[in-house]
């Protein structure tokens, strides 16, 4: 459930492609269209509500996922369809990829659709993977530290969440992703960071990845890691297309697990 994105780095296209290199079959639920390049967004197509209803209705009847992810959602109306539809029906453990500013700095989420997310898909969601700011907003707390951080992450999950992924990318150091626990605990995921400006699609393509591994039965946190270290490979990998912030490599060496 997310939109697509014509330059292929994001939205829909990557997260297809992320469940193929994670072994999974992948299906989607479009909300809008979108035109746009590594270096802006031109314009958004909302698809009809009724058409959106349409896709789940279509899936649920033939091709049921076992998780599934939100990605870009654009507006309250869109965001309301989508819970109404995912609490008609189980399609198992969801991760919810609060998506609100694209890399390119366009607005993706409408600003009156913020509480919509926090009080009806937040409570939703098994796992959700907000970056530092996009914590800060759903919290309304202000994230420029680890420390800020974490606070901001177990206020998220007293929405319902059981984890919150506070994706560490905004982090002046190497990146370190602060997984909350429902309850406070914390676990902490090291990265390092990549001398790259190639970063487009890392958010949907992580949140992919942990819905891929959560459909192949595995536990929360082994999900998450695995993730971390797929979306970490192909930003290392990324074949520096577009002169803005360009895409990952969605196969990089070694996925699907055997690819030379």
């Amino acid at each position: 459930m997310a939109t697509t994105d014509s330059g292929g780095g994001a939205g829909i296209q990557a997260d297809l492609k992320t469940f193929a290199a994670c072994s999974v079959y992948g299906v989607s639920v479009a909300v809008a269209l979108t035109a746009q390049n590594t270096i802006q967004v031109r314009s958004i197509h909302p698809l009809p509500l009724d058409f959106v209803r349409e896709q789940f209705e279509a899936l649920d009847s033939d091709l049921r996922p076992t998780a599934a992810k939100t990605g870009m959602l654009l507006s309250a109306a869109h965001i309301e369809v989508v819970c109404d539809e995912l609490g008609k029906r189980n399609w198992g453990p969801l991760v919810v990829d609060p998506v609100m500013v694209a890399k390119s700095g366009d607005r993706l989420l409408e600003e009156e659709a913020v509480e919509t997310m926090r009080q009806e898909l937040l409570p939703l969601a098994l796992v959700v993977t907000p970056n530092w700011p996009e914590a800060a907003t759903l919290s309304g707390l202000p994230v420029g530290d680890e420390a800020e951080a974490i606070r901001a992450g177990r206020f998220i999950g007293d929405l319902g969440v059981d984890f919150v992924v506070v994706k560490g990318g905004h982090s002046s150091g190497d990146p370190t992703d602060l997984v909350v626990h429902q309850g406070g605990g914390v676990t902490r995921l090291e990265g390092r960071r990549l001398p790259t400006r190639h970063t487009h699609g890392t958010g949907c393509t992580f949140s992919a990845a942990i819905a891929a591994h959560l459909a192949r039965g595995q536990a929360p946190l082994d999900a998450i890691y695995e993730a971390k270290k797929y979306v970490t490979a192909a930003i290392a990998a990324a074949p520096g297309l577009g002169a803005g912030h360009g895409p990952l490599e969605h196969f990089p060496p070694g996925w699907p697990k055997g690819k030379p």
